[in-house]
């Protein structure tokens, strides 16, 4: 048996489980033996997801980001919408210089030089993509101008209207870059949106607190995530300069998987449920969750409740 501990993620998929990679690991988390651990990510005050809907054809609506800093930056914008829908964008920059609407059009990839400013603007379009069939639009902006950057989407054929747009994750991108209208949902970090995995925020255990940053669900499923949260603030171990302390959902993830290894112990090892694979290990560490009396259960912050092992047991005795 082994368990898997992924305490890494990306923004940069399509959130709804359906990337390729997600796909293998679905398939993986299936297999006798094996359990599968995910973070949800640190991005839920990042300032880096927004969201809208576009009501009808012809209707467009505005993405604003803020460029911070002296020399500005690089902005790598990604956007999601659904299958049945087809958007198109428009750049505006901080001194009011416009790159017109793009035609949408599967593997088109335009780049503008701006006449005033030394930023370039890319706008790339793919779509179908493999698994959801969605359409991803991308704006990339070079050397980016200090102040608001407009990007306007339009609505070519809409039937749901829907749109998800991200930044790259923090450490990914400058910290002085962020949409003005940010929203935490939707902030689960890419696999950790995937089918199958057991999807793990962080909390506070001196204050029963959740981590500050832990990313708040659901998915573009959407789905119910996390799935539960572990504690993730000033955790000590051992770097490789010696003893440290480290705060996050990639270390809850990791005392997650710690938890899901005695699980496969007890199942395969002595022989108590020698097909346990991940979805019967999330469904045990489901059950024995501590929860809140004024808090209502699932929810996007803190999934089915904090992780509590022994109750996870106890509770098996009784099955």
């Amino acid at each position: 048996p082994v368990a898997i501990c992924l305490g890494l993620g990306t923004n940069m998929a399509s959130h709804d489980g359906l990337s390729i990679f997600e796909q293998y690991l679905s398939t993986i988390s299936n297999l006798r033996g094996v359990c599968l651990c995910t973070a949800a990510g640190n991005e839920s005050e990042a300032r880096h997801h927004t969201t809208g809907k576009l009501l009808m054809k012809g209707d467009t609506q505005n993405i604003d980001i803020k460029v911070g800093g002296i020399s500005g930056g690089d902005i790598f914008l990604s956007i999601w919408n659904n299958v049945s829908d087809r958007f198109s964008v428009s750049v505006r920059s901080p001194t009011g210089e416009l790159v017109s609407r793009v035609p949408a059009k599967s593997g088109t990839i335009i780049t503008t030089k701006l006449i005033l400013e030394k930023a370039s603007v890319t706008v790339e379009y793919f779509f179908p993509i493999e698994g959801s069939g969605s359409q991803l639009s991308v704006v990339i902006i070079r050397d980016a101008t200090p102040g608001i950057w407009t990007i306007t989407v339009y609505g070519d054929i809409v039937l749901d209207g829907t749109y998800h747009a991200w930044l790259p994750m923090t450490g990914f991108v400058s910290p002085y870059i962020e949409f003005m209208s940010a929203s935490p949902y939707y902030t689960i970090t890419v696999p950790g949106t995937m089918f199958g995995a057991i999807c793990c925020g962080a909390y506070n255990t001196e204050n029963n607190s959740l981590y500050t940053k832990s990313s708040w669900g659901p998915t573009r499923t959407p789905m119910m995530a996390p799935d539960l949260v572990a504690p993730g603030v000033n955790i000590g171990g051992f770097y490789p300069t010696g003893y440290g302390t480290m705060s996050g959902t990639s270390v809850a993830t990791a005392i997650t998987t710690g938890a899901c290894a005695l699980l496969l112990q007890w199942g395969i090892v002595n022989g108590n449920e020698i097909a346990m694979s991940t979805y019967q290990i999330r469904a045990y560490l489901i059950r024995g969750c501590n929860r809140s009396e004024t808090i209502s259960y699932p929810n996007t912050q803190w999934g089915y409740g904090s992780l509590n092992l022994i109750q996870t047991f106890q509770f098996m005795r009784e099955i």
